[in-house]
């Protein structure tokens, strides 16, 4: 089972390049690992049906106890059986579905084979917390699957509508997880239903659980998303929305119920909102025209029944509701499929533009009724069974007194007559002649609504419309499914002993109530019993209620609001709040931000300090006497640069102090940090200096400094603060710091003498990788303000040169008419030092800094891969690394200007930090496929001959992911606040058409 989610998860990958290779048919190929799914899971049924539960576990994250498991009970392995096997078919579907289509074809059918792989594993697995990450993974990959059409409005706003519900439940959810495995002290879900906890903690976990299956399942208040994701294409309806993802919430449901449903909480949320969806659901889909959304807002219908037979957690409800179970799944994935028929025929799912298909199409509208008949329940289907059951397990309830039974039968009761009533409305709509009464009106729109109500008896017949047959393949899956639910019902008495393991698990009866004395069974026939004169009654009253809709029409409407409007003005809410606390808050000055930040901080530490015991302080006078003569001269550099007129002339000097800090670290025995100081400070002084150049020269220019005396308190208090942490700190340890230990640990566990270095990439790599992920968000962050209508890049080297010198591979030289290939053009040539320095203005050019750069920039390159790999042992490693070969590309940018930085790196820094980043987490997961914690590294040695003996550790690659992270981020702020403030200060300094300056495209004005 583990090694089919593995192939769940890699298979995926392969399917984008097989679709564009042989198109649809890379559908068959997706159809086969279902496929294998659902063989593998019945093959195992003996071994289930004995009690002899296969299981399967790897330790994941033995620290927590949690595990990548899988366990087939009678529930999961139904459930299993449904999710490969209706998604096996689903695939075949889609060969014909997307017939002659191509575009995002090969996306859509990764995310929904990687969809199928997720609901797979969330059926099987036995821990809880890896349930919940199977969980969120359905949220994701349906998000992407409903929002397949993105170029629509609709369809966006369904995704998005969808993740939001379901990942705000998700959420929800995982607080009653994290609780619920705290109070038992395991994540394993056997362990937990074996334990069957009690209490108030318990309690809570349950109803924050239960949120998230209600919203998983579009349980009202929750049911709203589930119609807006009709938008999907109907694949994703038939498969996500009848058989898999809302199955999720019914799924964790029929879990917790044997155990938990006695509890306070559980049967007033289960069954009370369970019972008000099925009706809910049910008279909106006697509103709608549209054959979709009357399935859609079905579903929803159908969802609630599930909750109350299943959430009700007594034998009899329980056997009823697996096989209600099993019959929605066959039912109502058929019925969404014979929709993508229609609708792929005909462009069309109006009822209103549909008549007499059912006469054209006798073997599609035969199965229907078949399928329509099971969620009725009409003999001798499975649908009928279940029904039967369901009502007679209710009646007993109802009869022994139990206030939420008598409130169940009632909604079922209520629920039945309506799911009648829309599912003659379903085939009424798709295949029946449509009549309207004569006159008929002459307004092609007026006689659309006038043949989407029932019409009286006699009338004008409107024309049929025209069918063109689909392939024989197209109808296989719907006609399969809708034939299974009559084998199924014909096989009740096959199934019964199967399901009753399950049931077994619940108590007989819910408190108060007598056992029956009978317990139920699943047979196609019970005889005369009540229970078949009330099924009898609901399918003659909704016949009778859809004649009574259309005949007196139906308000489409009749409350002022729905959940969806409440949902869509909760957004307006947040998005008006977001904007009043941001008008707020974000003032656009930078000195209320840093001053904002400045009294918090004042005011916390402030507090903490004055409200301590006792300070203690362990003071020396000086370490050493470099301190001396650099402490001084660090002092007078920040009152300077108080002082300071000129913006230019404050940023050096506040560069002085950083420079100070080199001196101090060197001469502390910190040569990495040392190193690495010198580097930031001179990559920082850089980017201020290429910002400088959009602001004004002098200080106050243009807006003077306000309130100096409360700024110059301000600083006052920061200083002191700090200061006094600082000494109080000195004598605050009352622990031996775990850092005494590193050196060891960097030899021993990193194989390396560099302390500083190893515990980067080794012993805190987690610390390490939040770093290049703030790394990352910072070069993204400066190019989304510096680029403003696209983030391409426009300073590759064909932008640079000549189409003929771009071309060639042969030495470039500079003549008279530019730089060309040698031997391209008679005359004058001398050697090309750098092929930007033609775009660069003659008066801003300088010819020995290009010879002197174009001399020393690979061997600063050298020395940056020098440094990156002896960095584990000396000083240095992948951030000084990068810094050295980011400060070569620096050299690059100003002896050559922006078209020379394209040329020196011809790549998007965008694929840099990717890489770089996707090397690091690579490092972090590999090691989880051989059983060890992430980011474990593996060390290697070897004698080889001449070169003697050579040790690798694989920590080295996450260096290098280091070293592409740093030269990314520099190189995005090269491309940003350098090359493209160049270009557009040379768009800006061009003469538009009415003489004046005006910016091009792409640059703010």
């Amino acid at each position: 089972m583990l090694v089919l989610l593995g192939a769940f998860a890699l298979v995926p990958l392969l399917l984008p390049w097989l679709v564009r290779r042989i198109g649809a048919r890379a559908f068959y190929g997706a159809a086969l690992l279902p496929i294998a799914a659902f063989g593998y899971t019945a093959v195992q049924t003996p071994a289930v049906l004995a009690g002899d539960i296969p299981f399967e576990a790897f330790d994941w994250i033995p620290s927590l106890g949690i595990e990548l498991s899988a366990r087939l009970t009678t529930l999961s392995w139904m459930m299993a059986l449904i999710v490969t096997g209706v998604g096996a078919l689903v695939m075949l579907y889609c060969r014909w579905y997307f017939r002659g289509k191509t575009e995002g074809v090969g996306q859509f059918s990764a995310v929904l084979l990687g969809f199928a792989g997720a609901m797979y594993g969330l059926v099987i697995t036995d821990d809880l917390i890896v349930l919940v990450m199977f969980w969120e993974l359905t949220s994701v990959l349906s998000y992407l699957l409903i929002g397949f059409y993105n170029r629509r409005a609709t369809s966006r706003r369904a995704a998005l509508q969808a993740l939001l519900v379901t990942t705000l439940g998700g959420l929800v959810m995982l607080i009653g997880v994290v609780l619920l495995v705290v109070d038992t002290g395991t994540s394993s879900i056997s362990a937990i239903l074996t334990a069957a906890p009690t209490g108030a903690v318990v309690d809570a976990a349950l109803v924050l659980i239960l949120v998230g299956a209600l919203s998983k399942s579009a349980i009202f208040p929750f049911h709203f998303w589930l119609p807006g994701a009709m938008a999907a294409p109907t694949p994703v309806s038939a498969y996500l929305h009848a058989a898999a993802m809302v199955k999720a919430g019914i799924y964790l449901i029929a879990l917790f119920a044997p155990v938990f449903a006695a509890s306070a909480p559980w049967r007033p949320i289960v069954v009370g909102l369970g019972a008000l969806t099925m009706v809910l659901g049910g008279v909106q889909a006697l509103r709608e025209t549209d054959l979709k959304r009357i399935l859609a807002f079905g579903t929803v219908s159908q969802l609630g029944f599930l909750t109350v037979v299943l959430g009700y957690g007594i034998q009899d409800a329980a056997l009823a509701g697996l096989a209600l179970l099993i019959s929605h799944a066959l039912f109502k994935s058929a019925l969404f499929l014979v929709v993508g028929v229609i609708d792929r025929q005909l462009s069309t799912r109006d009822i209103g533009e549909l008549s007499g298909v059912g006469r054209q199409a006798p073997v599609m509208a035969t199965f229907s009724f078949i399928a329509i008949a099971s969620m009725v329940g009409v003999i001798p289907t499975i649908g009928f069974v279940a029904k039967e059951t369901i009502l007679t397990a209710f009646l007993h309830e109802a009869q022994g007194g139990a206030v939420w039974g008598i409130v169940g039968l009632i909604g079922i009761v209520l629920g039945s007559i309506l799911t009648a009533a829309y599912g003659i409305r379903f085939l009424w709509g798709a295949f029946w002649t449509k009549k309207v009464a004569a006159p008929a009106p002459e307004d092609p729109e007026a006689l659309r609504v006038a043949a989407a109500r029932l019409g009286p008896a006699r009338g004008t017949a409107l024309p049929p419309t025209e069918w063109p047959d689909p392939p024989i393949g197209f109808l296989g899956a719907p006609v399969l499914l809708a034939a299974l639910t009559v084998v199924a019902g014909l096989a009740a008495s096959v199934l019964d002993p199967v399901l009753a393991t399950y049931a077994a698990l619940a108590p007989a009866s819910s408190a108060g109530v007598a056992a029956p004395a009978h317990p139920a069974h699943l047979a196609l026939w019970h005889g005369l019993e009540p229970a078949l004169w009330i099924s009898l009654g609901t399918i003659a009253a909704g016949a009778a209620l859809f004649w009574l809709v259309g005949t007196t029409g139906w308000s489409r409407r009749m409350l002022p609001f729905t959940a969806a409007d409440i949902y869509n003005a909760a957004l307006r809410g947040i998005a008006r709040l977001s904007v009043v606390i941001t008008t707020f808050t974000q003032r656009g000055s930078l000195p209320v931000y840093v001053g904002t930040i400045f009294v918090v901080f004042v005011a916390a530490e402030g507090t903490a300090l004055l409200l301590g015991t006792e300070w203690t302080a362990k003071l020396d006078a000086f370490q050493t006497p470099m301190q001396l003569v650099v402490a001084p001269l660090m002092i007078a550099a920040g009152l300077l640069a108080v002082r300071a007129q000129k913006r230019y002339s404050g940023v050096v000097l506040v560069s002085v102090t950083g420079l100070g800090m080199v001196l101090l670290f060197a001469t502390s025995g910190a040569p990495d940090l040392a190193l690495t100081q010198i580097l930031v400070e001179t990559v920082t002084l850089v980017a201020f200096a290429l910002v400088l150049r959009r602001i004004p020269s002098r200080m106050g220019e243009h807006n003077a400094s306000v309130w100096p005396v409360a700024r110059a308190v301000l600083a006052a208090a920061v200083g002191v603060t700090m200061g006094v942490i600082a000494i109080v700190a000195t004598a605050a340890r009352s622990a031996k710091p775990i850092s005494d230990s590193f050196p060891e640990l960097a030899y021993e566990l990193g194989h390396g003498k560099n302390v500083v270095n190893v515990a980067l990439v080794d012993l805190r790599g987690w610390d390490t990788m939040g770093e290049l992920s703030v790394l990352i968000l910072a070069a993204t962050g400066v190019a989304s303000l510096v680029f403003v209508t696209h983030r391409a890049d426009t300073l590759s080297l064909s932008t640079a040169l000549p189409p003929a010198a771009a071309r060639t591979r042969r030495p470039l030289v500079e003549t008279d008419e530019g730089v060309r290939p040698r031997g391209d053009s008679a005359g004058t040539e001398r050697m090309a030092w750098l092929v930007g320095g033609q775009r660069v203005r003659p008066e801003n050019r300088s010819i020995m800094l290009e010879v002197v750069v174009r001399v020393l920039f690979h061997s600063i390159i050298i020395v940056s891969l020098y440094i990156l790999f002896a960095g584990h042992n000396l000083p240095g490693g992948g951030f000084a690394g990068g810094l050295i070969a980011g400060m070569a590309l620096v050299m690059r940018y100003v002896a050559g200007g922006r078209y020379e930085l394209g040329a020196a790196a011809p790549t998007d820094a965008g694929r840099l930090l990717g890489t770089g980043m996707s090397i690091a987490v690579a490092c972090a997961i590999i090691p989880l496929f051989f059983g060890a914690p992430p980011l474990t590294s593996a060390f290697f040695e070897i004698q080889v001959p001449i070169l003697g003996h050579l040790e690798f550790v694989t920590s080295t690659f996450f260096d290098i992911g280091v070293y592409l992270v740093v030269i990314g981020l520099v190189l995005d702020v090269l491309r940003s606040l350098g090359a493209e403030v160049d270009r557009q200060t040379y768009e800006l300094s061009l003469p538009s058409a009415s003489g004046t300056s005006n910016a091009r495209s792409g640059v703010s004005t």
